[in-house]
């Protein structure tokens, strides 16, 4: 597999199930039970690995589930996310209170749901949409910088803007103080490959960039909808000429939750990274790289600021680790914010974190801030991260509730 990324592998939380099939052509496929666990959950996403021969009877038909907890029987849409490992998802609709269960059977027809998330492409970008609101928009096409700029500064691959439920612009790109900065991204900085330094991040260096190289799927749905793309992160002084050092897959899945009624968009980021060839890519400890993130313009010292999991703000939050950590401040739409979340797969969690301490906002989970580390040909490492993006204010123990759905997930098991 030298040299290419696979998607085995690639996902997003996934809680622990059994299934139970049943022998009765017109009863139910299987019974589901959710443990809350000891935390209150709240509209929370649920995806399970299903037995692939489950999966191969519901593919092409519609089927939902029937919460059969209480008397009100509700009807619950599900959505297979097909792979090696195929995943059920859903919504735990409304507040589940700590250490309750809920009860669902899986049985032919078609739930409700209202809106799809619809994913779309064009010839320069990628839209995801929530009914009529916009959640996210990602560019495969080069972007050029600012007139005057050098053309260093073209890239593709990213994220701009993603948007509050309000549709207020949440992302900045090529501002005047780092031309390089462009939305929501993922390079590296400091690097040795092959014996030469390439910095992947300051694009005006020449040494490194990272490039859109493919579409690898889209899918559409009631539950979520999602998209996977291919990278390649180049070593642009390579002898011979461009070198790809890195493949990289994103996988971005925007759940049917919240919503702009609801006001607040759950969305999921998976970065799955490869060696391009038989030659390791090391990272020396930095204070910065990996998952970036430039915020709106409209956010200034003095409007707007952070928290973090473990009580630090925009003063004192840099260099420090956390689970999450959320920026909030005002847009010409309202107050809103952005709570980023990590998981506890990740290398070095809970991550450190790059935090401006003054200036605008710029965030940036970086595992590699206080150790070196080296990525070594035919392994794949994973990047798990949720985004919680809310309209007004969200307070400490909201944002906790809502990374353990992500962190701590509710475990589904088999109802006997």
């Amino acid at each position: 597999m030298s040299g290419k990324l696979g998607l085995r592998g690639v996902s997003f939380f996934v809680c622990v199930v059994s299934i139970a099939i049943s022998a009765y052509g017109q009863g139910p496929l299987a019974r589901f039970t959710v443990e809350a666990g000891s935390v209150e959950r709240i509209d929370t996403p649920i995806s399970v690995i299903i037995d692939s021969e489950l999966a191969k009877t519901m593919a092409g038909q519609p089927f939902h589930l029937v919460e059969t907890t209480g008397s009100d029987r509700k009807l619950l849409a599900v959505q297979i996310q097909p792979g090696d490992k195929p995943l059920l998802c859903w919504i735990l609709g409304g507040k589940t209170p700590a250490g309750q269960r809920r009860i669902f059977d899986l049985v032919r027809g078609r739930g409700s749901r209202s809106g799809r998330v619809q994913v779309t492409r064009d010839n320069k970008v990628i839209l995801v949409k929530v009914g009529d609101d916009n959640v996210l928009q990602y560019h495969h096409a080069i972007v050029p910088p600012p007139e005057g700029q050098s053309p260093l500064y073209n890239r593709s691959g990213f994220i701009h803007p993603f948007w509050s439920p309000a549709g207020a612009v949440m992302t900045n790109i090529h501002p005047e103080d780092h031309y390089h900065h462009i939305g929501f991204w993922m390079p590296w900085t400091t690097t040795e490959f092959e014996g030469r330094h390439v910095d992947f991040w300051n694009l005006g260096k020449g040494e490194g960039t990272v490039r859109f190289k493919e579409l690898l799927g889209m899918q559409n749905g009631r539950v979520f909808g999602r998209f996977q793309v291919r990278h390649e992160h180049v070593d642009l002084k390579a002898p011979g000429g461009d070198k790809v050092a890195l493949n990289e897959v994103w996988d971005i899945k925007v759940w049917n939750t919240g919503g702009a009624d609801k006001g607040f968009y759950i969305w999921d980021f998976v970065s799955t990274q490869r060696c391009a060839s038989d030659s390791p890519l090391h990272l020396p400890a930095y204070r910065y790289g990996g998952l970036g993130y430039r915020a709106t313009a409209q956010w200034k010292e003095g409007n707007c600021d952070y928290l973090t999991s473990e009580g630090k703000n925009r003063k004192d939050g840099h260099g420090t680790c956390a689970k999450w950590c959320l920026m909030y401040g005002p847009t010409e739409k309202g107050d809103a914010g952005v709570l980023f979340m990590g998981h506890p797969d990740n290398h070095e969690f809970p991550e450190p974190m790059r935090i401006w301490p003054s200036g605008d906002v710029f965030f940036n989970f970086c595992p590699v801030q206080q150790n070196p580390w080296t990525l070594e040909p035919g392994k794949d490492y994973v990047f798990k991260y949720r985004l919680f993006v809310y309209n007004n204010t969200l307070d400490a123990a909201a944002a906790e509730r809502a990374w353990q759905d992500f962190g701590n997930p509710p475990v589904v098991t088999i109802k006997q």
